[in-house]
């Protein structure tokens, strides 16, 4: 028994975070981590995270306020790999971590970061990838081909922290190694000119990431390519061609292949250190989940996630359970009131909602999921349906007052009239336009503003805003929609789209893409759609 405890004692010295692993919320301007681990490791993590934000805007010239509460990213740390597999569901043979980009509701769930070895921990560089799209999204609604995306975000995503506060941007993506070398290979020409890779028989993963990565890699650092990127990128913003713009910014195509090969072959390449006293980062707290909310984070994480008929059923029967033991938990009830309404159950959805709120009058969740399940209900009713969608709007309304800049009352104030098959009202119009300033990131929203505007006959801003999501490198159909959707609009401006429902529920779920989020929610509870998992 003394050699028991000494062990224990000894473990808690030389690992004093192992034995106080506890669900812990940490919070910060950008970002909120859920995470069962130590407080300790956790607040690193946070830092780790605003500091890479502070040093994409530094770099991105980008200077814009926190934004709202609901608005950040939620990341959901789990136990493992197959962990992040089993919530991810099918097709996940090679997902190691995910992102959904959501209106009020961006998250990823990955597995557990080893803060102390970021630099080449896998659940940190998927993470890092994925914001880096998020970031860039936000950043610019100016259209990027695919290999800049998957470029920058792999170029971003082997960033290094130091216990100084200081970081190392650009550093070699060591996990594409492998692909360069041995995959089959993608030349820079296939790279610059899209309409050549997709003539290419594309049976096995090749090295497309890693080729993306280099190009991006050495134009930034290179001294005899030095301005060229610049002038690329300027060249697509004035509306020339993917390939005619390469060309004239960086020259013949077959010279660029072999610089570019060359510097492959470098014994050292260049990164940019950026000093911790350039990245500034603001107020991260930490808190204890209490008993109700570390129960209820299994059955959170999978609604989340997205469900489907059959595991809308488990779910919402052990959140009834989880419910029993902890009736007053505010955010126990604003999960049960979410699993109620994936499973279908409306007024079951709004009762845990109130209870939820007459708890708490601040809990978000719960004014979302009560004007969900009265939305849901006001499609189906026969009855008067502007006073159903008047009742629909008000939980949303008081979300507003709560959280001005919470996209969802914008989205569902413009869905409450073309759901009747009326006009919306500019001030209607307006809102879902600030919606999209607020969460450019969701595609699915994108779309229903591209509709919007055809159908006001505003053909030149229909285009802007469906831009970035017709170049989605994961956007699957809807990407498809969104290009034919501009084809069909350079053609004939005077389109204004089909009769019916302005491309509401225009969410892609094809098995890929991404995923619209508040804009399509009273529909069918199905999974939703992911960026780029690890592996990609």
């Amino acid at each position: 028994m003394r050699s028991m405890i000494m062990a224990c004692l000894l473990a808690l010295f030389l690992f004093p975070g192992a034995a106080r692993a506890e669900w812990l919320e940490a919070s910060s301007d950008h970002f909120v981590i859920y995470a069962e681990d130590n407080e300790r490791d956790l607040r690193k993590f946070s830092d780790q995270l605003e500091r890479y934000h502070a040093a994409m805007a530094l770099l991105f010239h980008v200077k814009a306020p926190p934004p709202s509460p609901s608005n950040r990213v939620t990341v959901y740390v789990v136990g493992s790999e197959q962990a992040v597999r089993k919530i991810y569901g099918a097709n996940s043979k090679y997902i190691g971590g995910f992102y959904l980009p959501r209106a009020g509701g961006s998250l990823a769930i990955i597995p557990r970061v080893d803060a102390a070895k970021s630099a080449t921990d896998g659940s940190m560089t998927t993470l890092l990838h994925e914001y880096a799209h998020h970031f860039m999204i936000s950043a610019t609604a100016m259209q990027r081909p695919k290999w800049f995306t998957e470029g920058a975000a792999e170029f971003f995503s082997s960033s290094s922290f130091s216990s100084d506060g200081s970081m190392v941007v650009g550093r070699p993506a060591l996990h594409r190694a492998g692909e360069l070398f041995y995959a089959p290979d993608v030349k820079v020409a296939d790279l610059l000119d899209p309409t050549a890779y997709d003539k290419r028989t594309h049976r096995n993963y090749d090295a497309f990431y890693g080729k993306s990565w280099l190009l991006y890699h050495y134009l930034t650092f290179d001294p005899s390519r030095q301005g060229q990127f610049s002038r690329y990128l300027q060249l697509l913003d004035q509306g020339k061609g993917q390939r005619e713009a390469a060309a004239e910014a960086f020259g013949d195509f077959e010279k660029l292949e072999k610089d570019v090969e060359r510097y492959l072959m470098r014994p050292k390449m260049s990164a940019l250190p950026i000093a911790g006293d350039r990245l500034i980062v603001g107020p991260i707290t930490v808190r204890r989940l209490t008993a109700g909310e570390a129960a209820i984070m299994p059955v959170r994480i999978r609604s989340k996630r997205g469900v489907d008929e059959d595991s809308a059923k488990s779910v919402v029967a052990e959140a009834r359970a989880i419910a029993a033991q902890y009736p007053r938990d505010v955010a126990v009830l604003g999960e049960l009131a979410e699993a109620e309404y994936d499973a279908g159950n409306d007024k079951e959805t709004i009762a845990a909602a109130d209870a939820a709120l007459a708890v708490d009058p601040s809990q978000t969740n719960a004014y979302i999921q009560k004007g969900y399940a009265l939305f849901r209900e006001a499609q189906e009713t026969d009855g008067d349906k502007a006073l159903a969608y008047r009742r629909a709007r008000a939980p949303f309304v008081a979300l507003n007052r709560l959280e001005n800049d919470h996209p969802l009352p914008l989205i569902y104030y413009y869905r409450s009239f073309v759901e009747q098959g009326e006009q919306p009202p500019k001030l209607a119009i307006d809102g879902l336009i600030h919606a999209v300033e607020l969460a450019p990131f969701d595609f699915g929203l994108r779309m229903n503003l591209g509709w919007a505007l055809i159908r006001l006959g505003r053909v030149d801003d229909a285009k802007i805003i469906l831009a970035p999501v017709a170049f989605n490198p994961h956007g699957g159909g809807m990407a498809q929609r969104a290009t034919e959707m501009i084809a069909r609009l350079d053609k004939d401006p005077s389109w204004k789209g089909p009769e019916s429902s302005a491309g509401l529920d225009d969410d892609g779920e094809d098995g890929e893409g991404e995923d619209s989020g508040g804009a399509s929610k009273p529909g069918a509870s199905t999974p939703k759609g992911a960026t780029a998992p690890a592996g990609s």
